[in-house]
């Protein structure tokens, strides 16, 4: 068990027998983990605004406030990225901590195979600076139909529109304006669209090969940085 399940999994079960305590140890052995692996879970968890004390006693442990915790949350990795991109706009706000809070918390009730993938979907967003453009792209079949062939209408800078079969792979946002980045098929390559010059979006039957940003060849600039849930 990766960290992010387990701290998902420590909140669930403190959660599961609350108000009574659950000792460190017994919750060692509970997750094949040492003493002291609990010990600093126990306290990012504190940190991230989780409310678990500590009971002193033979018949102590860790408690967890009920009345101040979320249950399961049936957020889609895509909401939680759109959190994120949200919470942004707190950067230089009194507001920043608290907001940064909030979403790990929110990250901490989800289900952990919807948390690897809104880690998926943000690091395919990347941002230059912390400045968060207004206006994403509208895609048929989801924010960033990764896997889905799309036949867009593109415009070049003289206004001539082609009709391209795109592999959507992820977003660039730069200043003001979003940049589509996909795989083109009809130049055999990446290519990054900007997103006021596409005029039209179908949606294909055909599937896509998967691809990382990576695996597709994308250089990205070293200004440029994913967007983080955490």
């Amino acid at each position: 068990m990766n960290r992010t399940d387990r701290l998902y999994a420590l909140v669930e079960e403190l959660r599961a027998v609350a108000p009574r305590p659950r000792s460190a140890r017994w919750l060692a052995g509970r997750f094949e983990v040492s003493v002291r692996t609990v010990e600093r879970d126990i306290a990012a968890l504190q940190q991230s605004g989780t409310p678990i004390w500590a009971e002193p006693g033979r018949a102590g442990g860790y408690c967890l406030d009920r009345a101040h915790t979320l249950p399961p949350v049936n957020l889609t990795p895509e909401e939680a990225v759109a959190m994120a991109l949200a919470l942004r706009g707190m950067a230089g706000s009194p507001f920043r901590q608290p907001a940064a809070s909030a979403l790990r918390k929110v990250l901490a009730a989800m289900r952990p195979e919807d948390v690897a993938a809104a880690h998926d979907l943000a690091g395919r967003i990347q941002l230059a600076g912390d400045a968060t453009p207004m206006t994403l792209p509208r895609l048929a079949g989801g924010p960033l139909p990764v896997g889905c062939v799309l036949r867009i209408g593109y415009a070049d800078r003289f206004g001539a529109v082609t009709l391209r079969d795109i592999e959507p792979l992820g977003y660039v946002g730069v200043g003001e304006r979003w940049y589509l980045i996909a795989w083109c098929r009809l130049r055999g390559s990446v290519r990054i669209f900007r997103s006021d010059r596409i005029s039209s979006v179908t949606p294909t039957r055909e599937t896509a090969p998967p691809r990382s940003l990576s695996e597709a060849g994308v250089d990205i600039p070293h200004r440029l940085r994913p967007l983080s849930l955490i």
